[in-house]
């Protein structure tokens, strides 16, 4: 069997089973676990692919994003950690934007007593938070309001970003890969491009479940990013591909 023809039978496979080990793949296409080890590595990089806990699957792709209120209740516990480790980031003094999500909002948590820091957000969320509790400076971009993700979207809240120096940028993603980050919402692409441009640091705040995940619009490679914090439910051949880019990844 010719590796085209292979790789087509591993995804078919796949499909079906939705996760499979290098174990099981040899057994069903009758080649030596090298061979499927390099149609793998073929599919990973063509982006069919990704490596999970227990073997390997299908990328999944990202239609539409969770509401702000599902996705509350998603991986609270990595969350948790996610922010508390962003928070060392954070300046004494300075500005810092906080990106949309469930995740930075855990940084919030940890920032809010920061009374030199100025925290820009496009998160109706955050700064309704941080109105009640922070003894932060804040503001808001205003925008086009998305009212599943609870945030500001669109060209006025991006506008409004280029105008503003950053010193820290924590930004938030559904679906991301060794490639870069993507969205289902385009009107998010404008805000996270302004975000990226106006911040001296970029950070990518993302839980590890969202890995292996590619939505419809690309946002930015992740070379762009200083840092990547995640948690270590990442596996490790994830990890490895990142680190082969060059870019620096926490897990926590």
């Amino acid at each position: 069997m010719i590796p085209a023809a292979r790789q087509k039978r591993i995804l078919e496979l796949i499909n079906n089973q939705q996760i499979m080990s290098i174990a099981q793949l040899v057994e069903e296409i009758g080649v030596s676990h090298m061979t499927i080890r390099r149609d793998i590595k073929a599919l990973e990089a063509m982006g069919q692919v990704v490596p999970v806990s227990g073997g390997v699957q299908l990328i999944e792709r990202v239609i539409e994003e969770p509401t702000h209120d599902d996705k509350s209740f998603l991986n609270q516990e990595q969350k948790a950690a996610i922010g508390l480790k962003a928070a060392e980031y954070v300046p004494s003094r300075g500005t810092v934007f906080l990106d949309s999500g469930t995740t930075t909002r855990e940084i919030a948590r940890h920032i809010k007593n920061n009374e030199d820091l100025l925290v820009v957000t496009n998160d109706f969320e955050i700064a309704r938070w941080l109105m009640r509790h922070g003894r932060c400076k804040l503001m808001h971009t205003g925008g086009t309001v998305n009212k599943d993700s609870y945030s500001a979207v669109g060209e006025l809240a991006a506008r409004f970003i280029k105008n503003i120096s950053i010193d820290v940028a924590f930004v938030s993603t559904s679906a991301w890969s060794s490639e870069g980050i993507t969205t289902p919402d385009e009107s998010k692409i404008i805000v996270k491009n302004a975000i990226i441009k106006s911040a001296r640091s970029k950070i990518l705040v993302v839980d590890s479940s969202k890995y292996g995940k590619i939505a419809t619009f690309n946002v930015s490679d992740l070379s762009v990013f200083n840092l990547i914090i995640s948690d270590k439910n990442l596996q490790k051949k994830s990890q490895d591909m990142i680190d082969k880019r060059g870019i620096s990844i926490s897990l926590v």
